[in-house]
C-alpha cells in the first residue's frame, strides 16, 4: 500500500512510440526509466543576445543522473512544442535508461539577466552561470567532464547552427535576399468601378470594409498565435533602414514571416522579432527594469497553424476524437472551431487504484482537449464585425443583400453558418459580399478548420453574364494571389444547391495585364 501511495504520488509521462507519437499510455517516471520507454522532455536554452552567450545551471549533487554537471538552462518532462530531438542515454548502472524526444526552445533575451535575479531550488540547481554559445559548443565537442554530455555532431548542433546562421549575414547581404524574393512579385493597382452603385450601398460599402479589415485581424490571429505582434512591431520599425522596410513588404505579402513561394520556409529569425518586457518575470533587483525577450516563431509554418495546441500530433487528436460521442466527433472536424487543452494536469494519476495498484500497470490516457467554437476562440472581433454588417444591412436597400449581412452577423455570434451560405448562395446585389470563415487550406494538419477572409466586390453584370456562357468549364485559379473562388465547403449546402463561383475581374485582368 505505501508502494503504490508513493507511485500514486509520482509524477507520470505519457509513454511515446519510437516516432514520438503518444501510445495513449500513462507510467510513473521511475517505470519509464526503468523500462526504457520514449518519453517527451523540454529543453530551454536562454540566449543572451548583445553578448552571444547561454546561459547555463549546475545540476545539484543529489540528481540522479549527472549530478554536479554543468547543463542546459532549463529542462522538464513537460509535454510541449511539436518538433523533437531524440536522445538516449544510460546512466546510474543501467538502471536509469533515458529515450527521450526533446522538444527544445531558444529563448532570446536582449541583455543578461542578473544572478540575483535567480531564486534555486536546492534539489535541482546549485549555481548558474553566462557562457560563450562557441566555448560551450568545443567544450562538448571535446567531451568536457565538467559538462554534460551532448552530441553536437548530431542533431542536437541545430542549436548551435541556429545561433550561427541567425547573426551571420549582415543587412547588405539580408536586404539583397529579400529584394530577390520581392522581386518575383509584380506591384498593381485595383480600381472597381463605383459608379452604379447606390447612394446607399456606397455608405454601407464603407461599413463593409471597415468588417473586413476587422476580418483581417481574426485571419492573423488564425495562422500564428504571435502573428499580430510580429505585424505591428515590423510596421512600426519599417521606416528606420532598408532592411526593415523590405522585411515589412514581404511580411506584408506572405502575412506571416514565411514566404509562400519558398515552400513557407522562414525568411525571419528571431532577431528580427519584437521586444517585449516583462517585468515580473524574476525576482526584482534595483538598477534592472525587466527581464527583455525577443517574440520567438517557430523554425518552419506550424502545419495546424492556430487551431490546434502546439504540442498536439495526429495520434493524440484521434485518441481523443475517438472518445467522444458521435455527435462531437463530426464537430471536431467540423470548419468553425479550434481546438485547446485544458491545462497542464497530473495525466492519468486519477486512473490509479492504491488497493489494486501493481508496479506494471500503466493508464489508458484521455488526451485533456477541448472544442472552442470560433464564436467565443474570437469573440471581441466577431462582435465587432456583427455590429458593422448589421448596421450595413440596415443601410442597404437590396433585400438579399440585406438578408446576407444580418444573417452573416448572427452567425459570427451564434458559430452557425448554414443559413447566411444559403444567403450567400441566393444573393443578387451590385454589392458582391462574401465574408466569413470558409477555406481550410492553413489548416495542413488536418484540413478541417476554415480561415475567415473578406471579399468586396462590385459585381459586373455584363461580364458576369458572358461567364455564365462556360462558368461550368472554368477551373479553380491556384497561386499567391486569388482571382476566383468556389463556395461554400459546407457538405449540406453542396449537395443540396451545389456551389457558387465568384471570379474577381480586376485582379484576372491586372494577371493577364503584367504577363503581356
Amino acid at each position: 500500500m505505501a508502494e503504490a501511495a508513493n507511485q500514486k504520488r509520482e509524477e507520470h509521462f505519457d509513454v511515446l512510440t519510437r516516432t514520438g507519437e503518444k501510445t495513449g499510455l500513462t507510467k510513473p517516471r521511475s517505470l519509464v526509466h526503468r523500462d526504457g520507454d520514449y518519453h517527451r522532455a523540454v529543453h530551454v536554452w536562454i540566449f543572451a543576445e548583445n553578448t552571444q552567450e547561454l546561459l547555463l545551471q549546475r545540476r545539484a549533487d543529489g540528481k540522479d543522473s549527472w549530478p554536479g554537471l554543468w547543463d542546459i538552462s532549463s529542462a522538464g518532462h513537460i509535454s510541449a512544442g511539436d518538433s523533437s530531438l531524440v536522445t538516449a542515454s544510460v546512466t546510474n548502472n543501467g538502471t536509469f535508461i533515458n529515450n527521450e524526444f526533446n522538444d527544445v526552445y531558444l529563448v532570446t533575451t536582449l541583455d543578461q539577466i542578473p544572478l540575483g535575479a535567480f531564486t534555486f531550488q536546492d534539489s535541482e540547481v546549485s549555481a548558474v552561470k553566462y557562457i560563450s554559445w562557441k566555448e560551450y559548443k568545443n567544450l562538448l565537442a571535446k567531451e568536457d567532464p565538467d559538462y554534460v554530455p551532448y552530441d553536437v555532431t548530431g542533431r542536437y548542433s541545430q542549436l548551435f547552427d541556429i545561433l550561427s546562421e541567425r547573426y551571420k549575414e549582415n543587412a547588405e547581404a539580408r536586404s539583397f535576399s529579400i529584394q530577390n524574393q520581392l522581386d518575383r512579385y509584380v506591384p498593381i493597382r485595383l480600381d472597381a468601378e463605383l459608379n452604379e452603385l447606390t447612394e446607399v450601398d456606397r455608405k454601407a460599402l464603407s461599413l463593409l470594409i471597415k468588417a473586413a479589415m476587422v476580418i483581417d485581424e481574426i485571419f492573423y490571429l488564425q495562422v500564428w498565435n504571435s502573428n499580430p505582434i510580429l505585424r505591428d512591431w515590423l510596421k512600426e520599425r519599417s521606416e528606420l533602414s532598408n532592411l526593415d522596410k523590405l522585411k515589412w513588404m514581404y511580411y506584408s505579402i506572405n502575412t506571416s514571416p514565411c514566404s509562400a513561394l519558398d515552400e513557407n520556409k522562414a525568411f525571419l529569425t528571431t532577431a528580427d522579432s519584437a521586444v517585449k518586457l516583462c517585468e515580473k518575470c524574476t525576482k526584482p533587483v534595483p538598477g534592472w527594469k525587466g527581464l527583455e525577450y525577443r517574440a520567438a516563431f517557430p523554425m518552419a509554418k506550424p502545419p495546424g497553424a492556430n487551431f490546434y495546441p502546439p504540442d498536439m500530433d495526429k495520434n493524440e487528436f484521434e485518441v481523443w476524437k475517438n472518445s467522444l460521442k458521435d455527435d462531437q466527433r463530426d464537430s471536431a472536424t467540423g470548419f468553425f472551431n479550434v481546438i485547446r487543452r485544458h491545462g497542464e494536469s497530473d495525466v492519468g494519476a486519477s486512473s490509479f487504484s492504491s488497493a489494486c495498484y501493481s508496479i506494471d500497470t500503466v493508464a489508458k490516457s484521455i488526451p485533456d482537449l477541448y472544442m472552442l467554437p470560433f464564436s467565443q476562440a474570437y469573440k471581441p472581433f466577431l462582435a465587432k464585425a456583427s455590429e458593422l454588417l448589421h448596421n450595413a444591412g440596415d443601410l442597404t436597400d437590396s433585400p438579399s443583400l440585406k438578408r446576407l449581412l444580418n444573417g452573416k452577423a448572427d452567425a459570427f455570434l451564434s458559430n452557425d453558418y448554414y443559413d447566411s451560405d444559403i444567403a450567400w448562395m441566393e444573393l443578387d446585389s451590385k454589392l458582391d459580399v462574401t465574408i466569413g470563415p470558409y477555406e481550410t487550406y492553413e489548416d495542413a494538419l488536418f484540413g478541417y478548420k476554415a480561415t475567415f477572409e473578406a471579399f468586396i466586390g462590385v459585381r459586373d453584370d455584363e461580364a458576369t453574364s458572358k461567364v455564365k456562357l462556360f462558368g461550368d468549364q472554368l477551373q479553380d485559379v491556384k497561386g499567391p494571389q486569388t482571382v476566383a473562388f468556389n463556395l461554400p465547403n459546407d457538405e449540406r449546402i453542396v449537395k443540396d444547391r451545389g456551389t457558387s463561383m465568384v471570379m474577381l475581374k480586376n485582379v484576372s485582368e491586372a494577371k493577364v495585364n503584367s504577363m503581356s
